[in-house]
C-alpha cells in the first residue's frame, strides 16, 4: 500500500491570503500545504479520501490516471468543494465513480452539487454512485479492498476515519471514543491531524495528537490538517519522537 499526502494543510490553506507571517512566507516546500486530502493505491486500486477545493491541482500534481473510488470523512466545504473535477477521470475511465460516505454527507452532496444528481442531467456532468456508510461500523467493500470506518467527533459534528490494513487515517476531530481506538490498535501507521498549539474548539493541538498517538503506540505515525499557526515545519518536527513525523504535501509512505 502506497498512502500519498495530496493536501496537509487546515481549511485556509498555508499560506493564508494576506498573510505575512513567517510560515506563510517560508520558502520550504513542506510548509506550503494545499487543504487536506489523501491518495492510497492498494491492491491496484486508486482511492481518494476527501476532494476539496485543490482537487484538480493535487491530482495533476501527484500524476493521478486513476481513480476507482472517494470516501468522505464529512461534509465541510474544504473537504467536498473539487468534486466536479472528477469529470476527468469520467471521460478517462468510461464509468461511473463509487463515492462513500454516510447517509448525512451523501446527501449534503446532493445539495450542493444538486446537477450531478438531476434527473435530466446537463451532458458532461460527473458520474457517480452513492453508497451509503451505514450505523453498524462494519467494514465496507471497495472494489475488492476491505475499508474500516472509524467514528470520531469534530466538535459536535460526527466525522469519520478509515482504516485499510496496518493504515489509519484521521483528520479534523478532537474527540475519538474508546471504541474507535480499539479499532486502531496494531495499526502500523497513523494520521491524526494537530491543528495547532493553542486550545480549539473542533482540532486536536500537537499535545492532544501526540497523547493519542502515544497511547496508540503504531510504529509510524503522520501529522496533518496543520495551520500556520503550529510553526516551521522544520522547527516542529525537531520537538516530536522520532516516529511521529509531520506530514506534508507530496510526502509517500509505504505501509
Amino acid at each position: 500500500m502506497t498512502i500519498t499526502f495530496l493536501g496537509t494543510g487546515t481549511s485556509s490553506g498555508v499560506p493564508i491570503i494576506g498573510c505575512s507571517c513567517p510560515v506563510c512566507r517560508s520558502l520550504d516546500h513542506r510548509d506550503q500545504r494545499l487543504r487536506t486530502a489523501v491518495h492510497v493505491a492498494v491492491d491496484g486500486r486508486s482511492l481518494v479520501v476527501d476532494t476539496g477545493p485543490d482537487f484538480r491541482q493535487q491530482m495533476l500534481r501527484a500524476r493521478i490516471t486513476q481513480l476507482d473510488a472517494l470516501l468522505f470523512t464529512h461534509e465541510h466545504k474544504d473537504h467536498t468543494a473539487g468534486l466536479d473535477d472528477i469529470r476527468a477521470f469520467n471521460f478517462r475511465q468510461q464509468r461511473e465513480i463509487p463515492i462513500f460516505g454516510e447517509p448525512r454527507v451523501l446527501e449534503q452532496l446532493k445539495k450542493e452539487f444538486a446537477y450531478v444528481f438531476a434527473e435530466h442531467k446537463y451532458p458532461g456532468v460527473p458520474q457517480v454512485s452513492l453508497h451509503p456508510i451505514l450505523a453498524d461500523d462494519a467494514p465496507f467493500d471497495v472494489h475488492g479492498v476491505a475499508v474500516q470506518p472509524l467514528r470520531a467527533r469534530h466538535h459536535k459534528l460526527p466525522v469519520l476515519g478509515f482504516r485499510i490494513g496496518g493504515f489509519c487515517y484521521l483528520t479534523d476531530a478532537n474527540h475519538l471514543p474508546a471504541e474507535t481506538r480499539a479499532l486502531m490498535q496494531g495499526a502500523d501507521v497513523i494520521v491524526l491531524n494537530a491543528l495547532r498549539r493553542e486550545q480549539h474548539v473542533s482540532h486536536f493541538t500537537l499535545a492532544e495528537a501526540v497523547a493519542v498517538l502515544e497511547e496508540l503506540r503504531p510504529k509510524r505515525a503522520y501529522l496533518t490538517h496543520i495551520s500556520h499557526q503550529l510553526g516551521r515545519h522544520l522547527a516542529v518536527e525537531a520537538e516530536l519522537p522520532s516516529w511521529i513525523r509531520l506530514a506534508y504535501d507530496g510526502l509517500q509512505v509505504e505501509v
